[in-house]
C-alpha cells in the first residue's frame, strides 16, 4: 500500500487561461483516487474558493483553501515598466489553516488587484507581513523565490531568505516545496531544498504542479496556453511547459517520484489535517 498523500498545489479553471480543471471534476477525481482532501491554489485569486468548498463538502472531501500568490521583489506600488518585468515576480503558495487565514487570503487577493496589479495581481513583502496570520506557506514551483535563489545565487543567501520566511509565518507554518516533473532545474532545486531542510529544520513537502486532470490532457492544456499567449500551436518557439506531468497524480505515482523523501509525502497529510476553514453559509455577509 502506498502512503497516503494530499495534493496541496492545484490550479483550476480559475487560474485563467492557465489551469484546465473544472472544480467539480477536480473533486470527483480526488475522490476516485482515494484521497480525503485537496487544495485549490489558483494564481493570485480566490474566484473559485466558495464553489470549490461547497463541491468538496458535498462529496465528503476536505477542502483546503489557498492561493498561489504573485510576490513582487520590489514594492506593489512600483509600476514602471522594466525589462523582464515578469521575472521580477515570485510565486508563493499560501494555504489557510483557520478562518483568520481565509480572511487574510481574501485581503491579499484584493490588494493584489486593487493596489498591486501590473501584468499580474501582485502583493509585496510589506502586505504579506501584515496578513500572514492563519496561513501556511510553501515555496512553490521553480518560479518561487527560494528555488530561484538556489539556482542562481549562493547557498547562504538561500538559507537567509528561507529563515526569514520561516520566522515570518512561524515554525511549522513554512515548508520547502519539492517538485519533480522531470525538469533538470527541479532536480537541482530539490537537492538544494533537501540540504536546506537538514541545515535549518524547515520541513519538506512534496507537490505536483497540477494544471490538468489526466496526462492525456497535456495537448489540450497547450492549446489553452496558446490562447493565453496569443501563439500559434504550430509555432516551435511558442511558450510551453517542458513536461507532460502536470496532472492530478495518484498516491502511487507520487510515492514513486518521492521515494527518497517519504517525509515530504507525509507532510502533505500534516498540512491537510491542520487546515480547517469553516465557512458560515447561514448568514448574509453584506459589505459596509
Amino acid at each position: 500500500m502506498p502512503p497516503d498523500f494530499v495534493h496541496v498545489h492545484v490550479h483550476s479553471e480559475y487560474s485563467l487561461l492557465d489551469g484546465a480543471i473544472k472544480v467539480e471534476k477536480l473533486i470527483s477525481r480526488t475522490k476516485e483516487l482515494g484521497m480525503k482532501a485537496v487544495a485549490l491554489t489558483d494564481h493570485g485569486n480566490m474566484f473559485g474558493a466558495v464553489r470549490f468548498y461547497r463541491a468538496a463538502r458535498r462529496h465528503g472531501v476536505k477542502p483546503i483553501l489557498g492561493m498561489e500568490a504573485y510576490v513582487t521583489r520590489g514594492s506593489r506600488a512600483d509600476k514602471v515598466k522594466k525589462k523582464g518585468e515578469l521575472s521580477q515576480i515570485n510565486h508563493l503558495i499560501l494555504l489557510a489553516y483557520n478562518n483568520d487565514g481565509y480572511k487574510n487570503l481574501m485581503k491579499l487577493s484584493s490588494i493584489g488587484y486593487l493596489e498591486g496589479f501590473y501584468y499580474k495581481p501582485r502583493i509585496d513583502m510589506e502586505v504579506l507581513e501584515q496578513h500572514c496570520n492563519g496561513l501556511i506557506a510553501l515555496t512553490s514551483c521553480l518560479r518561487g523565490d527560494i528555488p530561484q535563489t538556489i539556482l542562481h545565487s549562493g547557498y547562504e543567501e538561500t538559507k537567509s531568505k528561507a529563515e526569514r520566511l520561516n520566522e515570518l509565518f512561524g515554525s511549522g507554518n513554512f515548508y520547502l516545496e519539492l517538485q519533480d516533473h522531470g525538469i533538470e532545474d527541479e532536480i537541482k532545486a530539490k537537492t538544494g531544498m533537501i540540504q536546506l531542510s537538514r541545515d535549518t529544520g524547515i520541513p519538506l513537502i512534496a507537490t505536483n504542479d497540477v494544471h490538468y486532470l489526466h496526462k492525456e490532457d497535456t495537448e489540450a492544456h497547450e492549446v489553452l496556453l496558446c490562447l493565453q499567449t496569443g501563439s500559434d500551436f504550430e509555432d516551435p518557439r511558442r511558450f510551453r511547459f517542458k513536461t507532460s506531468e502536470l496532472y492530478l497524480k495518484s498516491k502511487e505515482e507520487m510515492a514513486e517520484v518521492f521515494s527518497d523523501v517519504p517525509e515530504a509525502l507525509e507532510n502533505t497529510l500534516v498540512v491537510a489535517e491542520r487546515c480547517n476553514v469553516e465557512l458560515d453559509e447561514n448568514t448574509f455577509h453584506l459589505p459596509n
